[in-house]
């Protein structure tokens, strides 16, 4: 098992995350600023320029939009 840093998801629970309305459906969304975010952390990554703290929080956003994927998946199911 290798262990890796992360910033806690919940961490954003307050100001990152909204449910937004699809279709008749409720559906966890990341806030345009967290989605912003996310992208710039991607860029930053594919240039290889993320420092040790970033890397951390990009792991952390990116295990929310996992868990933000079954979610939804399991709402749409249900529905």
């Amino acid at each position: 098992m290798i262990t890796q840093m992360m910033v806690q998801p919940s961490s954003w629970v307050e100001s990152g995350i909204k449910i937004s309305k699809v279709r008749d459906l409720y559906l966890f969304k990341f806030t345009p600023e967290l989605q912003s975010r996310l992208d710039d952390l991607n860029d930053k990554k594919k240039l290889d320029t993320l420092t040790s703290e970033e890397e951390a929080e990009l792991t952390g956003i990116l295990e929310l939009d996992r868990i933000f994927t079954l979610l939804n998946a399991k709402i749409i199911a249900e529905s």
